[in-house]
């Protein structure tokens, strides 16, 4: 993954900053049209989790999924 801000979240061991980091740059990437590239950089962070699936980060991070597919 790159990005300073997602390195400092996995520094930090910060799963929920992480999701949100990895979500911000997949946005950006899927409105430029790189729908692969987001896919690749959103969804290991998002298979991390088992729980909280109706949370607002959780189901942000899976919108923008389904919309690379």
């Amino acid at each position: 993954m790159t990005g300073c801000v997602t390195d400092a979240a996995r520094q930090q061991g910060s799963r929920c900053f992480e999701l949100r980091a990895a979500t911000t740059l997949a946005e950006h990437f899927r409105k430029r049209g790189r729908k692969q590239q987001a896919y690749q950089e959103l969804s290991p962070v998002y298979g991390w989790f088992t729980e909280g699936f109706d949370t607002p980060d959780l189901r942000q991070a899976a919108r923008i999924l389904e919309s690379c597919q």
